[in-house]
C-alpha cells in the first residue's frame, strides 16, 4: 500500500525560492505542496487552515517574520518545522530552533547533491513528533526550572582539574535544542573541555557556535586546527571537515571524504577521544538519526572511559543513541535532565 503524501507548505517571500523547492519536492514523488506563504502572518494563518505535515520557513520576510511565525506556530497547532536559510542568517536560524524549529538547512541550489539532501531532511523532520519532543525541549533565557548556572553548586576546582578528563559529545536530529538544553546547565566553573560534533549543514556551524555561547555558562568556540584543548571550553566541530584530537591534546581538522555519510563524522572524534584520554575519556551520544558515534562510544569503553546515552523518552529520534545502547558501548542510559548533573560529579571525580 503506498504511503500518502506528505504535505508540505512553503513560507518564503521569495516566488523564485518557494518554485525551486516545490520543484525538488514535488519531482521526488512523495510530497504534495498544499500551500505557499509569503510572509510568516500568512504561513501561521495558512498552517491553521490547511494543517500540513511540514512546513519550510524562511527567516527574513516582511510583515511577519519567521521567527515570530516559528513561535506562533508552535503555541498554536505545533507542525514540524523546517527551516531553510542562508548560512549569512546562521545565528538567527539557532534563534528559531529555540523557538522549537526541528532542524536548519541551507537554502539548496540546482546542484544534485543538495537536492538530494534537502530532500532526505524534509522527509526525516516531517515525521517528527513535535508536541511530545520539540516543545517540551524549547530553550531560551533561564527559567525557574532551568536556574541561572551561578545558582548550581561550584565544583570542587582543584579535584576537578585533577581528574583530567575530557568530554565529547555526539548528536544529530534534534541535537541543536538538546545540547542547548545541556550546555546551559552546566556550572560556570566546568573545569574539563567539552568537545561537540552535530550534524549540521555546510556553514552554519559557526552560527550554531554562536547561539550556545549566548546561551551557555562557558566560552563556545568553533573547532580550528591546532587548537590546545583547553579546560572550561566547548568545541564545536565544523562540518566542512571532521574534528579529532591529537596525542599532543591540539584541535586537528581532517579532510572530508566522499563517501562520508555524516558530517561532521562523530565517531572520528569519540574514537580520537578514547586513543588519547583512555579512562579519563567521557563518550555522550544525544538524540539523532542514523548509526554514527557508537564505534566511537565503544571504542571510549573499551579504552576504560566512561559512556553516556540520552535515554528514548526525552530524545527527539531515538536513532544513534538506540544503536550504542543496543550494542553494549553505553555504560548508563540517563534523561537529558540529568546528563548535566552526571558531567559535573564525574568531571570532579578523580579517578
Amino acid at each position: 500500500m503506498t504511503a500518502p503524501p506528505i504535505r508540505v507548505l512553503l513560507a518564503d517571500d521569495s516566488a523564485l525560492a518557494r518554485g525551486l523547492l516545490r520543484g525538488f519536492l514535488e519531482a521526488d514523488g512523495g510530497f504534495q505542496v498544499v500551500g505557499e506563504a509569503c510572509h510568516g502572518r500568512e504561513a501561521v494563518e495558512m498552517v491553521l487552515a490547511l494543517r500540513p505535515d511540514l512546513v519550510t520557513m524562511d527567516l527574513e520576510m516582511p510583515v511577519m517574520g519567521g521567527l515570530e511565525a516559528i513561535a506562533e506556530i508552535m503555541a498554536s497547532k505545533a507542525v514540524p518545522i523546517l527551516v531553510v536559510s542562508s548560512v549569512a542568517d546562521a545565528a538567527n536560524a539557532y534563534a528559531a530552533v529555540a523557538k522549537g524549529a526541528v532542524d536548519v538547512v541551507s537554502k539548496p541550489s540546482l546542484d544534485p547533491d543538495e537536492q538530494r539532501d534537502f530532500v532526505a531532511k524534509a522527509r526525516l523532520v516531517s515525521k517528527i513528533p513535535v508536541i511530545t519532543h520539540v516543545r517540551a525541549l524549547r530553550v531560551g533565557a533561564p527559567t525557574v526550572e532551568a536556574p541561572p548556572p551561578r545558582s548550581q553548586p561550584a565544583l570542587p576546582v582543584d579535584l576537578a582539574a585533577a581528574s583530567g578528563r575530557a568530554f565529547f559529545i555526539a548528536s544529530s536530529t534534534g541535537g541543536p535544542q538538546a545540547l542547548a538544553h545541556l550546555l546551559t546547565r552546566l556550572p560556570a566553573d566546568f573545569p574539563c573541555p567539552v568537545l561537540v560534533a552535530q550534524h549540521i549543514a555546510d556553514g552554519f556551524a559557526a552560527g550554531m557556535a554562536d547561539w550556545l555561547g549566548s546561551l551557555a555558562p562557558l566560552p563556545v568556540r568553533l573547532a580550528t586546527q591546532g587548537d590546545l584543548v583547553a579546560p572550561g571550553i566547548i568545541y564545536v566541530a565544523p562540518s566542512e571537515r571532521h574534528l579529532a584530537v591529537t596525542h599532543s591534546r591540539r584541535l586537528t581538522l581532517l579532510e572530508r571524504q566522499s563517501k562520508d555519510v555524516y558530517r561532521p563524522s562523530c565517531d572520528a572524534l569519540l574514537e580520537s577521544g578514547a586513543a588519547v584520554f583512555g579512562r579519563r575519556a567521557v563518550g555522550i551520544i544525544l538524540t539523532g538519526m542514523g548509526r554514527d558515534g557508537a564505534s566511537g562510544m565503544a571504542a571510549i569503553k573499551e579504552a576504560g572511559g566512561t559512556t553516556i546515552a540520552q535515554d528514548e523518552a526525552s530524545s527527539v529520534i531515538y536513532g544513534m543513541n538506540r544503536v550504542a545502547v543496543e550494542q553494549g558501548a553505553v555504560d548508563r542510559v540517563l534523561a537529558l535532565d540529568a546528563i548535566a548533573a552526571a558531567m559535573a560529579e564525574l568531571a570532579g571525580r578523580n579517578g
